[in-house]
């Protein structure tokens, strides 16, 4: 899926002074350049906009561009004209598919605005933009409150320890909530909220927000209160003496916030624009800039990939570390499907920096955000500079290369071209797709139908939308099935020797052995034999033709975290032939595996259901019946909340009776938690279910 980014229009280059104060509900703009001279900036703010779908992202990024005077004109997403949501189908559904960045200035600080979709099928999109955050915003809607997806999205910033505001949305709706809504986020989002701003008409259009100033001694009791439970230097003082100062409160409360123990919530409206000026001022006061690596060297994430039909492809990069310029060679290291890792050099031939006036020359340096071109190959999750020994000291901070913070999908379709003639072009066209999401797994499968991997079934509608209105293909998607995998039971071996005499077959002697390897290492190759004893070719046809073979195993399913030798090996020069071991490599590793035995292994999510009192035992009752693992039950004066797991497969259903086993009440949450031993008939052997 493919990202675009906004900058301001050359007619919207403004004045560059402080930011004036925002008038709720008016439209009036934060000047953010300088009069008669080019813009300066300080530092760069990179920022996530992420929320539960129809929290109103979209409509936050837009009022926040024009409030900042980057746009002159609000778009809506009802009428299809917003600056991020730019993509045929998004105006259609009124959802962000796509990840778009845009920029803007407050005084000397430019921020970069990353809004990400809010629908779970398009996990990826945010998983890329998490890796290259400085901070995120959390929209919650004020009628609808704290949602599943909102607490799964702030259970990964928490982890993360990623700085993170809250903004309540939606204050002048009808249903509107404060002070009920900031006791659920404490309870189920983040102990420690520091509520920013104060309500007045909550629910009604007159719907109006104040800052809650420090200068009120009022005030200044509640936020100490609150910030002693995160903070020891103003614990101290509480009970020791002196009162902290407001002073020593702003320290504390950005310090907090910084090191993600403290959450600042914000209430207003992204459509009437109350409340906006306030979040605006919490993003550069107490969201920090990253830390820039020391080393000349540059180092960054590709963390999205244009590559529309016919068209150049682009690459958006953050860089952290050193400076990038047009026209430089450079080079990229990926972690591949299965679990190696491969590079590639390349030269950028045209650099555009997020934020930069148009046409502007200069470099990419750390911090900020551009997108490349010219560099052929290049794929989301690529990560800029060196690895291993040779990378930044806190490049652990931005995760591997190629590591996920989200689960892979756990559904397979089959897809095929509803026109025979264009099963090429449709194979070309999934490929491409599959560059820009690297978790949008796609393989050839029996009878020339593709296997795609996906998170949900509206995912596969936006990719059978995409291929007829971008590719000109349109594809028939069979029923969606849950992915399983299989491990080796045991060890196994196998061997093919040429026969010398009267020899009928293929001129090629392998010899195979398979054992288990530990979980999530994935399949792995090694040599018992003698390296340079074959041919360089005849080494790697039986290398790439093992882990060929063991993702579609013995049984169609793909063959994981395994170790394959090669113990045996011989070849009759010049009559041997690389086809010759790739022929007997498939044969001896199914023998092989056969011997070994594999057990088939299905995803499983890890969820918590919050329930009603009187719910407790109906639904408990029902989880076993389906086979969970049922964790622990804390129970409060309201609800209760259980935890546990369940297979993939049994997750809708459950969805579906929970409303009913709960009187409506009931609220479950649950994302993919790795996997377990398929349990009962078809066990050992999967062509039995």
């Amino acid at each position: 899926m493919q990202p675009r980014h906004t900058t301001p229009r050359a007619a919207d280059h403004r004045a560059d002074t402080s930011a004036r104060p925002h008038t709720p509900g008016t439209g009036t703009h934060h000047d953010t350049r300088d009069a008669g001279g080019p813009r300066r900036v300080r530092h760069t703010l990179n920022i996530g906009i992420l929320a539960h779908v129809d929290a109103g992202k979209t409509s936050l990024t837009e009022r926040l561009l024009f409030d900042t005077g980057a746009i002159d004109r609000l778009g809506s997403v009802d009428g299809g004209d917003t600056r991020t949501d730019t993509g045929e189908l998004e105006r259609q559904r009124g959802i962000t598919i796509r990840s778009a960045v845009a920029s803007f200035t407050v005084g000397d600080i430019q921020v970069n605005l990353i809004d990400t979709p809010g629908h779970s099928d398009f996990i990826a999109e945010v998983e890329r933009a998490l890796g290259v955050l400085d901070g995120a915003v959390l929209l919650l809607s004020a009628v609808e409150g704290v949602q599943a997806r909102t607490r799964v999205l702030m259970k990964t910033l928490r982890r993360l320890r990623l700085p993170t505001l809250l903004f309540v949305n939606k204050i002048d709706r009808m249903g509107a909530r404060s002070d009920a809504l900031l006791a659920d986020i404490r309870r189920t989002l983040a102990p420690v909220a520091v509520p920013m701003t104060d309500v007045t008409d909550l629910g009604t259009p007159r719907a109006r927000v104040t800052v809650r100033a420090l200068d009120d001694p009022a005030v200044r009791d509640r936020l100490a209160e609150t910030l002693a439970e995160a903070d020891e230097t103003v614990l101290a003082h509480l009970v020791d003496g002196p009162p902290p100062t407001a002073g020593l409160l702003r320290t504390a409360l950005a310090a907090r916030t910084a090191d993600a123990t403290v959450y600042p919530v914000y209430f207003g409206s992204a459509l009437g624009g109350q409340g906006v000026g306030a979040l605006i001022e919490g993003m550069v006061r107490l969201i920090p800039p990253a830390s820039v690596g020391t080393g000349s060297a540059p180092y960054g994430t590709v963390f999205a990939v244009q590559q529309p039909p016919n068209g150049e492809r682009t690459a958006h990069v953050r860089l952290f570390q050193g400076q990038l310029l047009a026209r430089q060679q450079i080079a990229l290291h990926r972690r591949t499907a299965d679990g190696a890792h491969t590079s590639l050099t390349g030269r950028i031939t045209s650099l555009d920096v997020i934020g930069r006036e148009p046409g502007a020359d200069g470099p990419l340096t750390a911090g900020n955000i551009a997108v490349l071109r010219g560099v052929p190959g290049i794929r989301t999750g690529d990560r800029l500079g060196p690895v291993g020994d040779g990378a930044p000291t806190d490049a652990a901070a931005h995760g591997p290369a190629g590591a996920a913070l989200f689960p892979a999908p756990t559904l397979e379709a089959l897809v095929r071209a509803r026109h025979p003639a264009r099963a090429a072009a449709l194979r070309t066209a999934l490929l491409a797709l599959a560059d820009q999401d690297p978790l949008l797994h796609v393989r050839p499968a029996p009878d020339g139908a593709t296997s795609v991997l996906l998170h949900g079934e509206v995912q596969k509608q936006i990719i059978a939308a995409t291929l007829a209105d971008e590719y000109g293909v349109e594809a028939d998607f069979a029923p969606s099935r849950v992915v399983c995998v299989e491990r080796p039971a045991g060890v196994g071996e196998a061997c093919h020797e040429i026969a010398r005499r009267n020899h009928t077959g293929p001129w090629a002697t392998v010899g195979l052995r398979v054992e288990p390897g530990p979980h999530g290492s994935g399949p792995v190759f090694a040599y018992e034999t003698e390296l340079g004893a074959l041919p360089h070719g005849f080494h790697q046809a039986v290398e790439e033709t093992v882990l060929a073979t063991l993702q579609d195993g013995p049984h169609g399913r793909a063959v994981t975290d395994c170790r394959v030798v090669l113990t045996r090996s011989g070849f009759v020069g010049p009559v041997s032939t690389a086809g010759h071991f790739r022929t007997v490599t498939a044969e001896v590793l199914l023998r092989a595996l056969h011997r070994a035995g594999t057990r088939v292994h299905e995803p499983y999510h890890a969820f918590e259901a919050e329930l009603p009192l009187d719910a407790l035992a109906p639904v408990t009752a029902r989880l076993a019946a389906l086979g969970a693992e049922l964790g622990e039950a804390s129970g409060g004066r309201h609800s209760w909340l259980l935890s546990g797991a369940l297979a993939a497969r049994h997750v809708p259903e459950i969805e579906g009776l929970l409303p009913g086993l709960t009187h409506g009440e009931g609220v479950w949450t649950s994302h993919p938690s790795g996997d377990r031993p398929l349990r009962g008939r078809g066990a050992e052997d999967p062509a039995a279910r």
